[in-house]
Protein backbone atom coordinates (compact mmCIF):
# COMPACT_ATOMS: atom_id res chain seq x y z
CA UNK A 1 0.00 0.00 0.00
CA UNK A 2 2.47 2.71 1.15
CA UNK A 3 4.76 1.63 -1.48
CA UNK A 4 2.41 2.46 -4.18
CA UNK A 5 1.35 5.72 -2.48
CA UNK A 6 5.13 6.88 -2.80
CA UNK A 7 4.58 6.10 -6.40
CA UNK A 8 1.79 8.07 -6.49
CA UNK A 9 3.55 11.15 -4.82
CA UNK A 10 6.67 10.82 -7.26
CA UNK A 11 4.13 10.96 -10.28
CA UNK A 12 2.46 13.81 -8.57
CA UNK A 13 5.33 15.83 -7.64
CA UNK A 14 7.01 15.35 -11.08
CA UNK A 15 3.74 16.02 -12.60
CA UNK A 16 3.47 19.29 -10.60
CA UNK A 17 6.82 20.51 -12.02
CA UNK A 18 5.79 20.24 -15.69
CA UNK A 19 2.62 21.85 -14.91
CA UNK A 20 4.27 24.81 -13.10
CA UNK A 21 6.95 25.27 -15.74
CA UNK A 22 4.20 25.26 -18.40
CA UNK A 23 2.15 27.68 -16.35
CA UNK A 24 3.88 30.35 -15.57
CA UNK A 25 5.66 30.46 -19.42
CA UNK A 26 1.85 30.36 -20.49
CA UNK A 27 0.69 33.51 -17.97
CA UNK A 28 4.12 35.11 -19.41
CA UNK A 29 3.44 34.93 -23.12
CA UNK A 30 -0.21 36.06 -22.80
CA UNK A 31 0.21 39.05 -20.60
CA UNK A 32 3.62 40.22 -22.71
CA UNK A 33 5.81 40.28 -19.48
CA UNK A 34 8.76 38.89 -18.42
CA UNK A 35 8.58 36.77 -15.37
CA UNK A 36 10.50 37.82 -12.40
CA UNK A 37 11.91 34.72 -11.21
CA UNK A 38 13.14 31.60 -13.53
CA UNK A 39 10.34 28.78 -14.73
CA UNK A 40 12.31 26.27 -12.06
CA UNK A 41 11.47 28.54 -9.54
CA UNK A 42 8.02 28.87 -10.04
CA UNK A 43 8.10 24.71 -10.86
CA UNK A 44 9.55 24.30 -7.41
CA UNK A 45 6.79 26.24 -5.67
CA UNK A 46 4.22 24.01 -7.13
CA UNK A 47 5.96 21.00 -6.18
CA UNK A 48 6.45 22.09 -2.96
CA UNK A 49 2.49 22.95 -2.44
CA UNK A 50 1.71 19.14 -3.54
CA UNK A 51 5.36 17.46 -1.99
CA UNK A 52 4.27 18.51 1.94
CA UNK A 53 1.12 18.15 2.61
CA UNK A 54 1.05 15.11 0.51
CA UNK A 55 3.89 13.51 3.20
CA UNK A 56 2.06 15.56 6.25
CA UNK A 57 -0.79 12.69 4.64
CA UNK A 58 1.18 9.96 4.27
CA UNK A 59 3.43 9.75 7.33
CA UNK A 60 0.20 10.63 9.89
CA UNK A 61 -1.73 7.83 7.78
CA UNK A 62 0.99 5.41 8.50
CA UNK A 63 1.21 5.78 11.94
CA UNK A 64 -1.94 6.39 13.34
CA UNK A 65 -3.68 4.06 10.61
CA UNK A 66 -3.65 0.55 11.68
CA UNK A 67 -3.89 1.75 15.38
CA UNK A 68 -7.70 3.43 14.74
CA UNK A 69 -8.38 0.24 12.45
CA UNK A 70 -7.60 -1.77 15.93
CA UNK A 71 -9.99 0.20 18.22
CA UNK A 72 -12.86 0.02 15.79
CA UNK A 73 -12.40 -3.74 15.30
CA UNK A 74 -11.96 -4.30 19.14
CA UNK A 75 -14.89 -1.78 20.08
CA UNK A 76 -17.22 -4.53 17.63
CA UNK A 77 -16.12 -7.09 18.98
CA UNK A 78 -18.75 -9.59 20.24
CA UNK A 79 -17.17 -10.90 23.17
CA UNK A 80 -18.56 -14.77 24.64
CA UNK A 81 -19.71 -14.20 28.27
CA UNK A 82 -17.33 -15.57 30.89
CA UNK A 83 -14.13 -15.82 28.56
CA UNK A 84 -11.40 -14.18 29.20
CA UNK A 85 -9.30 -12.07 26.03
CA UNK A 86 -6.17 -10.65 25.93
CA UNK A 87 -6.15 -7.81 23.67
CA UNK A 88 -3.37 -8.18 22.11
CA UNK A 89 -3.50 -12.23 21.57
CA UNK A 90 -6.55 -11.21 20.54
CA UNK A 91 -5.89 -8.69 18.04
CA UNK A 92 -2.89 -10.62 16.61
CA UNK A 93 -5.45 -13.97 16.22
CA UNK A 94 -7.27 -11.55 13.94
CA UNK A 95 -4.74 -10.12 11.92
CA UNK A 96 -3.59 -13.56 11.28
CA UNK A 97 -6.86 -14.92 10.10
CA UNK A 98 -7.47 -11.83 7.90
CA UNK A 99 -4.27 -11.63 6.39
CA UNK A 100 -4.25 -15.58 5.75
CA UNK A 101 -7.61 -17.57 5.37
CA UNK A 102 -6.60 -20.63 5.72
CA UNK A 103 -5.95 -20.05 10.14
CA UNK A 104 -9.62 -19.68 10.28
CA UNK A 105 -10.23 -23.48 10.59
CA UNK A 106 -10.94 -24.21 14.13
CA UNK A 107 -12.01 -20.62 15.22
CA UNK A 108 -14.96 -18.94 16.60
CA UNK A 109 -17.42 -17.57 14.72
CA UNK A 110 -16.67 -13.86 16.83
CA UNK A 111 -13.09 -14.06 15.05
CA UNK A 112 -13.95 -15.07 11.87
CA UNK A 113 -16.13 -12.12 11.44
CA UNK A 114 -14.10 -9.28 12.82
CA UNK A 115 -11.32 -10.73 10.83
CA UNK A 116 -13.61 -9.91 7.85
CA UNK A 117 -14.00 -6.15 9.67
CA UNK A 118 -10.38 -6.02 9.54
CA UNK A 119 -10.32 -6.99 5.81
CA UNK A 120 -12.97 -4.23 5.11
CA UNK A 121 -11.54 -1.24 7.21
CA UNK A 122 -8.41 -1.99 5.50
CA UNK A 123 -9.32 -1.57 2.37
CA UNK A 124 -11.58 0.87 2.86
CA UNK A 125 -8.76 2.17 4.45
CA UNK A 126 -6.18 2.09 1.75
CA UNK A 127 -9.01 3.43 -1.22
CA UNK A 128 -9.17 6.49 1.20
CA UNK A 129 -5.57 7.30 1.54
CA UNK A 130 -5.22 7.09 -2.44
CA UNK A 131 -7.67 9.60 -2.61
CA UNK A 132 -6.84 11.85 0.00
CA UNK A 133 -3.39 11.88 -1.60
CA UNK A 134 -4.75 12.59 -5.15
CA UNK A 135 -7.25 15.27 -3.15
CA UNK A 136 -4.31 16.92 -1.24
CA UNK A 137 -1.50 16.98 -4.32
CA UNK A 138 -4.28 18.88 -6.68
CA UNK A 139 -5.73 21.26 -3.82
CA UNK A 140 -1.87 22.03 -3.39
CA UNK A 141 -1.15 22.62 -7.13
CA UNK A 142 -4.55 24.60 -7.54
CA UNK A 143 -3.89 26.65 -4.32
CA UNK A 144 0.10 27.29 -5.77
CA UNK A 145 -1.28 27.65 -9.33
CA UNK A 146 -3.27 31.37 -8.37
CA UNK A 147 0.44 32.69 -8.08
CA UNK A 148 1.81 31.86 -11.09
CA UNK A 149 2.07 35.45 -12.65
CA UNK A 150 5.34 37.03 -13.99
CA UNK A 151 5.06 39.96 -11.27
CA UNK A 152 5.39 36.77 -8.57
CA UNK A 153 8.89 36.59 -7.38
CA UNK A 154 9.19 32.51 -7.01
CA UNK A 155 12.83 32.57 -6.25
CA UNK A 156 12.46 34.54 -3.03
CA UNK A 157 9.72 32.22 -1.77
CA UNK A 158 11.57 29.37 -2.78
CA UNK A 159 15.05 30.50 -0.56
CA UNK A 160 13.03 31.40 2.21
CA UNK A 161 10.99 27.70 1.88
CA UNK A 162 14.37 26.35 2.00
CA UNK A 163 15.60 28.31 5.36
CA UNK A 164 12.64 27.36 6.97
CA UNK A 165 13.67 23.74 6.38
CA UNK A 166 16.94 24.05 7.60
CA UNK A 167 15.95 25.36 10.53
CA UNK A 168 13.88 22.85 11.08
CA UNK A 169 16.35 20.00 10.19
CA UNK A 170 18.53 21.51 12.70
CA UNK A 171 16.05 22.01 15.52
CA UNK A 172 15.43 18.32 14.97
CA UNK A 173 18.98 17.51 15.28
CA UNK A 174 19.47 20.10 18.54
CA UNK A 175 16.73 18.37 20.48
CA UNK A 176 17.58 14.90 19.17
CA UNK A 177 20.59 15.24 21.21
CA UNK A 178 19.41 17.40 23.51
CA UNK A 179 16.62 14.48 24.58
CA UNK A 180 19.33 12.19 24.07
CA UNK A 181 21.57 13.65 26.82
CA UNK A 182 18.95 14.52 29.46
CA UNK A 183 17.54 10.76 29.15
CA UNK A 184 20.82 9.70 29.83
CA UNK A 185 21.25 12.27 33.04
CA UNK A 186 18.19 11.23 34.27
CA UNK A 187 18.05 7.57 34.56
CA UNK A 188 21.57 7.47 35.30
CA UNK A 189 20.82 10.00 38.50
CA UNK A 190 18.07 7.05 38.82
CA UNK A 191 20.69 4.45 38.86
CA UNK A 192 23.35 7.22 41.51
CA UNK A 193 20.53 7.08 43.87
CA UNK A 194 20.99 3.04 44.38
CA UNK A 195 24.56 3.08 43.81
CA UNK A 196 27.32 4.78 44.90
CA UNK A 197 28.82 7.12 42.38
CA UNK A 198 32.26 6.69 44.23
CA UNK A 199 31.63 2.66 43.72
CA UNK A 200 30.79 3.22 40.35
CA UNK A 201 33.81 5.18 38.71
CA UNK A 202 36.38 3.52 41.26
CA UNK A 203 36.17 0.24 42.02
CA UNK A 204 37.35 -3.00 40.52
CA UNK A 205 34.73 -5.08 40.55
CA UNK A 206 31.88 -5.58 37.79
CA UNK A 207 29.36 -7.89 39.02
CA UNK A 208 25.87 -6.53 38.24
CA UNK A 209 23.80 -9.97 38.23
CA UNK A 210 21.58 -9.33 40.73
CA UNK A 211 18.00 -10.48 41.29
CA UNK A 212 15.46 -8.65 38.83
CA UNK A 213 12.68 -10.83 39.47
CA UNK A 214 10.37 -12.72 42.14
CA UNK A 215 11.57 -15.74 42.67
CA UNK A 216 14.98 -15.37 41.49
CA UNK A 217 18.39 -15.80 43.76
CA UNK A 218 21.82 -14.00 42.94
CA UNK A 219 24.92 -12.57 44.96
CA UNK A 220 24.56 -8.76 45.69
CA UNK A 221 25.44 -7.02 42.57
CA UNK A 222 28.71 -5.32 42.42
CA UNK A 223 29.25 -1.77 39.55
CA UNK A 224 32.62 -1.56 39.66
CA UNK A 225 33.07 0.57 36.00
CA UNK A 226 37.20 0.56 35.82
CA UNK A 227 37.43 -2.59 34.64
CA UNK A 228 35.19 -2.12 31.68
CA UNK A 229 36.61 1.83 30.79
CA UNK A 230 40.30 0.44 30.97
CA UNK A 231 39.25 -2.53 28.60
CA UNK A 232 37.55 0.00 26.22
CA UNK A 233 40.68 2.21 26.21
CA UNK A 234 43.29 -0.84 25.61
CA UNK A 235 41.42 -1.85 22.81
CA UNK A 236 40.67 1.72 21.88
CA UNK A 237 44.38 2.23 22.14
CA UNK A 238 45.42 -1.39 20.48
CA UNK A 239 43.05 -0.22 17.15
CA UNK A 240 44.52 3.38 17.16
CA UNK A 241 48.31 1.90 16.74
CA UNK A 242 47.30 0.01 14.04
CA UNK A 243 44.92 2.67 11.96
CA UNK A 244 46.94 5.84 12.73
CA UNK A 245 50.33 5.00 11.21
CA UNK A 246 48.73 3.17 8.06
CA UNK A 247 46.05 5.72 7.81
CA UNK A 248 48.14 8.54 7.74
CA UNK A 249 50.95 6.84 5.29
CA UNK A 250 48.56 6.19 3.23
CA UNK A 251 46.85 9.68 3.06
CA UNK A 252 50.08 11.02 2.72
CA UNK A 253 51.18 8.56 -0.09
CA UNK A 254 48.00 8.94 -2.35
CA UNK A 255 47.48 12.84 -1.65
CA UNK A 256 51.36 13.26 -2.71
CA UNK A 257 53.20 10.22 -4.42
CA UNK A 258 50.33 7.86 -6.01
CA UNK A 259 49.64 8.71 -9.87
CA UNK A 260 46.08 9.39 -10.62
CA UNK A 261 45.88 5.50 -12.12
CA UNK A 262 46.67 4.29 -8.88
CA UNK A 263 44.85 6.40 -6.78
CA UNK A 264 41.65 5.59 -8.66
CA UNK A 265 42.14 1.88 -7.71
CA UNK A 266 43.37 2.05 -4.09
CA UNK A 267 41.35 4.78 -2.75
CA UNK A 268 38.01 2.83 -3.52
CA UNK A 269 39.81 -0.71 -2.43
CA UNK A 270 40.63 0.95 1.10
CA UNK A 271 36.90 2.28 1.04
CA UNK A 272 35.40 -1.08 0.92
CA UNK A 273 36.55 -1.83 4.73
CA UNK A 274 34.29 0.73 5.87
CA UNK A 275 31.71 -1.10 4.35
CA UNK A 276 32.30 -4.64 5.52
CA UNK A 277 29.80 -5.31 8.32
CA UNK A 278 31.66 -5.68 11.75
CA UNK A 279 30.12 -8.93 12.74
CA UNK A 280 32.20 -10.11 9.80
CA UNK A 281 35.09 -8.25 11.35
CA UNK A 282 34.60 -10.00 14.46
CA UNK A 283 34.57 -13.49 13.03
CA UNK A 284 37.68 -12.54 10.80
CA UNK A 285 39.06 -11.95 14.45
CA UNK A 286 37.92 -14.76 16.14
CA UNK A 287 38.23 -17.67 13.61
CA UNK A 288 41.92 -16.17 12.07
CA UNK A 289 43.53 -13.03 14.24
CA UNK A 290 43.08 -14.42 17.59
CA UNK A 291 44.34 -17.83 16.81
CA UNK A 292 47.46 -16.19 15.73
CA UNK A 293 47.85 -14.15 18.65
CA UNK A 294 47.71 -16.68 20.41
CA UNK A 295 50.57 -18.84 18.94
CA UNK A 296 52.66 -15.87 18.97
CA UNK A 297 52.07 -15.04 22.34
CA UNK A 298 53.06 -18.70 23.32
CA UNK A 299 56.09 -18.75 20.93
CA UNK A 300 57.27 -15.79 22.95
CA UNK A 301 56.45 -17.20 26.61
CA UNK A 302 53.62 -15.31 26.89
CA UNK A 303 50.70 -17.21 28.27
CA UNK A 304 47.66 -15.55 25.98
CA UNK A 305 43.94 -15.93 25.89
CA UNK A 306 41.81 -17.45 22.99
CA UNK A 307 40.16 -13.71 23.02
CA UNK A 308 42.14 -10.96 23.58
CA UNK A 309 42.30 -7.58 23.49
CA UNK A 310 45.38 -7.67 21.15
CA UNK A 311 43.16 -9.52 18.69
CA UNK A 312 39.77 -7.26 18.58
CA UNK A 313 42.09 -4.08 18.95
CA UNK A 314 44.25 -5.14 15.42
CA UNK A 315 40.80 -6.21 13.70
CA UNK A 316 39.07 -2.71 14.53
CA UNK A 317 42.46 -0.87 13.62
CA UNK A 318 42.34 -2.72 10.36
CA UNK A 319 38.45 -1.59 9.98
CA UNK A 320 38.81 1.77 10.95
CA UNK A 321 42.09 2.59 8.50
CA UNK A 322 39.49 3.90 5.86
CA UNK A 323 37.78 6.78 8.29
CA UNK A 324 42.22 8.36 8.96
CA UNK A 325 42.90 7.54 4.94
CA UNK A 326 39.90 8.99 3.16
CA UNK A 327 39.44 11.70 5.91
CA UNK A 328 43.27 12.64 5.60
CA UNK A 329 43.65 12.48 1.84
CA UNK A 330 40.76 14.71 1.28
CA UNK A 331 42.54 17.79 3.61
CA UNK A 332 45.97 17.01 2.46
CA UNK A 333 44.97 17.56 -1.21
CA UNK A 334 42.49 20.61 0.10
CA UNK A 335 46.02 21.98 1.25
CA UNK A 336 46.69 25.34 -1.65
CA UNK A 337 49.41 24.37 -3.85
CA UNK A 338 50.54 27.88 -3.59
CA UNK A 339 52.20 26.32 -0.12
CA UNK A 340 53.93 23.58 -2.20
CA UNK A 341 55.23 25.76 -4.69
CA UNK A 342 56.05 28.31 -2.19
CA UNK A 343 58.39 25.35 -0.59
CA UNK A 344 59.96 24.19 -3.27
CA UNK A 345 61.01 27.69 -4.40
CA UNK A 346 62.85 27.94 -0.61
CA UNK A 347 65.07 25.18 -1.28
CA UNK A 348 62.82 22.18 0.74
CA UNK A 349 62.48 18.52 -0.80
CA UNK A 350 59.05 16.85 -1.14
CA UNK A 351 59.59 15.13 2.69
CA UNK A 352 60.47 18.34 4.22
CA UNK A 353 57.47 19.95 2.54
CA UNK A 354 55.20 17.62 3.72
CA UNK A 355 56.20 17.85 7.08
CA UNK A 356 57.08 21.29 7.69
CA UNK A 357 54.51 22.69 5.55
CA UNK A 358 51.64 20.26 4.54
CA UNK A 359 50.50 17.94 8.06
CA UNK A 360 50.59 21.54 9.59
CA UNK A 361 48.49 22.91 7.41
CA UNK A 362 46.32 19.95 7.32
CA UNK A 363 46.30 19.50 10.96
CA UNK A 364 42.95 20.28 12.03
CA UNK A 365 41.30 17.69 9.57
CA UNK A 366 43.75 15.22 10.78
CA UNK A 367 43.08 15.48 14.07
CA UNK A 368 39.33 15.86 13.00
CA UNK A 369 40.02 12.14 11.49
CA UNK A 370 41.76 10.84 14.49
CA UNK A 371 38.71 11.76 16.56
CA UNK A 372 35.65 10.10 14.29
CA UNK A 373 38.91 7.14 14.11
CA UNK A 374 38.71 6.93 17.88
CA UNK A 375 34.94 7.57 18.18
CA UNK A 376 34.63 4.95 15.95
CA UNK A 377 36.76 2.59 17.70
CA UNK A 378 35.20 3.20 20.98
CA UNK A 379 31.18 2.76 20.02
CA UNK A 380 31.90 -0.58 18.26
CA UNK A 381 30.51 -3.76 19.68
CA UNK A 382 30.73 -6.45 17.85
CA UNK A 383 34.23 -7.02 16.93
CA UNK A 384 34.47 -6.69 20.97
CA UNK A 385 32.22 -9.37 22.25
CA UNK A 386 33.62 -11.88 19.27
CA UNK A 387 37.50 -11.45 20.08
CA UNK A 388 37.74 -10.04 22.87
CA UNK A 389 34.89 -11.30 25.31
CA UNK A 390 32.21 -9.79 27.61
CA UNK A 391 33.83 -10.78 30.99
CA UNK A 392 35.37 -7.25 32.38
CA UNK A 393 39.21 -7.61 33.52
CA UNK A 394 41.22 -5.21 34.77
CA UNK A 395 44.67 -5.01 32.96
CA UNK A 396 47.15 -3.72 31.01
CA UNK A 397 48.20 -6.60 29.11
CA UNK A 398 46.65 -6.99 25.82
CA UNK A 399 47.41 -10.61 25.21
CA UNK A 400 44.09 -11.00 27.81
CA UNK A 401 40.84 -11.23 27.14
CA UNK A 402 38.27 -7.74 28.40
CA UNK A 403 35.19 -6.41 27.72
CA UNK A 404 34.77 -2.39 26.91
CA UNK A 405 31.73 0.24 27.32
CA UNK A 406 29.24 -0.95 24.67
CA UNK A 407 29.56 -4.51 24.88
CA UNK A 408 28.11 -4.08 28.43
CA UNK A 409 25.53 -2.10 28.08
CA UNK A 410 24.27 -4.27 25.41
CA UNK A 411 25.00 -7.14 27.84
CA UNK A 412 22.85 -4.90 30.60
CA UNK A 413 19.58 -4.33 27.90
CA UNK A 414 19.54 -7.47 26.53
CA UNK A 415 16.41 -9.91 27.08
CA UNK A 416 13.48 -8.81 29.14
CA UNK A 417 14.40 -6.35 31.41
CA UNK A 418 12.74 -4.18 33.77
CA UNK A 419 14.15 -0.24 34.04
CA UNK A 420 13.94 -0.38 37.83
CA UNK A 421 16.89 -2.15 39.04
CA UNK A 422 20.49 -0.76 39.04
CA UNK A 423 21.84 -3.84 36.18
CA UNK A 424 19.33 -2.27 33.74
CA UNK A 425 19.75 1.23 34.78
CA UNK A 426 23.71 0.65 34.88
CA UNK A 427 23.73 0.93 30.70
CA UNK A 428 22.92 4.49 31.14
CA UNK A 429 25.83 5.30 33.64
CA UNK A 430 27.83 3.78 31.42
CA UNK A 431 27.14 5.51 28.70
CA UNK A 432 26.76 9.06 30.55
CA UNK A 433 30.28 8.43 31.50
CA UNK A 434 31.67 8.00 28.07
CA UNK A 435 30.21 10.78 26.28
CA UNK A 436 31.57 13.05 29.12
CA UNK A 437 34.85 11.81 28.03
CA UNK A 438 34.23 11.61 24.70
CA UNK A 439 33.34 15.19 25.42
CA UNK A 440 36.43 16.31 27.15
CA UNK A 441 38.24 14.55 24.35
CA UNK A 442 36.92 16.66 22.17
CA UNK A 443 37.43 19.38 24.04
CA UNK A 444 41.12 18.87 24.25
CA UNK A 445 41.78 17.93 20.87
CA UNK A 446 40.08 21.59 20.08
CA UNK A 447 42.25 23.53 22.28
CA UNK A 448 45.56 21.50 20.28
CA UNK A 449 44.16 22.68 17.05
CA UNK A 450 43.87 26.22 17.77
CA UNK A 451 47.10 26.75 19.53
CA UNK A 452 48.89 24.66 16.38
CA UNK A 453 47.04 26.43 14.55
CA UNK A 454 47.94 29.82 15.83
CA UNK A 455 51.72 28.92 16.01
CA UNK A 456 51.60 27.86 11.89
CA UNK A 457 49.14 30.97 10.81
Amino acid sequence: MFFWSLVLIAVGIFSSFIYGRSRIKLNSKKQGTKSKSLPNYYAQYVLMWCLFPALIVYFSWAIFQEQIIQNIVISNFEFIEGAAYNEGLLLAEIRNVANNPSFADGKSIEIINAASHYSSLRQISQISFYLSIIIIMLLGALYASRKLKPEFHAQHTIERYIQYILIFCSSVAIFTTIGIVFSLIFESLRFFAEVSIFEFLFSTEWYPFIPIREGQTAAEGSFGAVPIFAGTFLVMLVAMCVAAPLGLLTAIYLAEYASQRVRKIVKPLLEILAGIPTIVYGFFAFVSVAPFVKAFGQSIGIDASPTSALAAGMVMGVMIIPFISSLSDDVINSVPQSLREGSFGIGANKAETIKKVILPAALPGIVGAFLLAISRAIGETMIVVVAAGTAPNLTGNPFENVTTVTVQIVVALIGDQEFDNPRTLSAFALGLVLFVITLFLNIIALQIVKRYRERYE
